[in-house]
């Protein structure tokens, strides 16, 4: 199911995936991998887009597409009116991409780098020495202007990387899960310079996470990819509402799977049950339009089972829920057992 993600007919989208295949090939021993598998999607101007899905899914193979550090080996992809396979110059220039990991010289300042990549992109020393002290400004960097890079923390390196990224002026702006690793503050403030980029300079911001409130509270819309494949597209607020009546979840303790699943399929008022495990223990999932009724029933019902369990909570439908119901599994599972790697190009 899904939303249209096209843009009105007078608009040029700012990114656009058609059929996007990409095969890597494997060798003696192992199979070949198949991380893109027809992908499609459309991303509107001066917009903050979502990919997200847990590791292996095909966010960032997509991204180095779309970035021209990869090619695809069937299907079209196209950024800022230009195509990735025929005009691959014309995008570096249009583009920012701030990869997983910091870019940064860490033997620099942050000043040094911005000046640098500056001139890398054929900017004249005396833009370039005004374009890197405004950025910094802007960043919330200048007390570090002349702190090396090495000595910064997490949250500013990060937040450097995205200054780097944006030193050419880029009108569509790649971030491969840019709050990974960082603390809570720090993915706060770097949440906040998403939202004003988006906003003040009008630019389209392509973010790749799976951090599933991170896409609830930066993205406009936002596409789920699993194995490769678009699973849903819309807004978070339009898959949410895909979803009828709320989510019941039982945490289990060493779980029989086949005899929760008897028991939870035996409630009537529980619908599209899911158990899963995850080491010793793991959880059913399931929906109901009965929350305040049900949790007694399925107490008792797990009582008279004999099936050990934790906690029992109702809540309202999340991007996890959206994520189980069109995947068939909760995102955190694929998360934790989604082991099927990206490999670079």
């Amino acid at each position: 199911m899904s939303f249209s993600s096209h843009p009105p007919a007078t608009a040029m989208p700012a990114v656009e995936v058609s059929d996007l295949v990409k095969v890597y090939p494997g060798g003696r021993r192992t199979p070949e991998i198949r991380a893109l598998d027809g992908l499609t999607f459309a991303i509107a101007a001066g917009t903050v887009y979502g990919m997200l899905g847990p590791n292996g899914a095909g966010k960032s193979t997509t991204t180095k597409i779309c970035t021209t550090l990869a090619r695809a080996t069937s299907g079209t992809a196209r950024v800022a009116g230009f195509d990735v396979g025929a005009d691959a110059g014309a995008i570096r220039h249009r583009i920012g991409y701030v990869s997983q990991g910091s870019g940064a010289d860490p033997r620099q300042t942050p000043f040094e780098n911005l000046v640098m990549a500056a001139r890398l992109h054929g900017i004249s020393r005396r833009d370039a020495l005004g374009r890197a002290a405004g950025l910094l400004e802007q960043f919330q960097l200048t007390e570090a202007r002349d702190r090396k890079v090495a000595k910064l923390s997490g949250g500013m390196r990060r937040k450097l990387d995205v200054a780097v990224g944006l030193v050419h002026t880029p009108a569509v702006l790649f971030l491969d899960e840019p709050t990974t690793g960082l603390d809570p503050q720090a993915r706060a403030e770097m949440w906040s310079e998403i939202r004003r980029l988006a906003t003040e300079a009008a630019l389209t911001v392509v973010l790749t996470t799976h951090y599933l409130e991170e896409a609830d509270e930066l993205c406009d819309r936002l596409v789920i990819i699993d194995h490769g494949r678009a699973v849903i597209e819309g807004t978070p607020a339009q898959l949410k509402s895909t979803l009828d009546g709320d989510t019941l979840t039982v945490e289990l303790i060493n779980p029989d799977v086949a005899a929760v699943r008897a028991v939870g399929e035996s409630i009537s008022a529980l619908r599209d049950v899911v158990v899963e495990t995850d080491g010793p223990g793991g959880r059913m999932i399931a929906r109901t339009d009965d929350p305040s009724g049900v949790v007694g029933r399925v107490i008792s019902e797990f009582d008279a089972a004999a099936i050990a369990f934790g906690a029992v909570s109702v809540s309202r439908p999340t991007l996890d829920d959206v994520y189980l119901h069109y995947a068939g599994r909760s995102y955190r599972s694929g998360a934790a057992h989604g082991k099927r790697a990206e490999v670079a190009a």
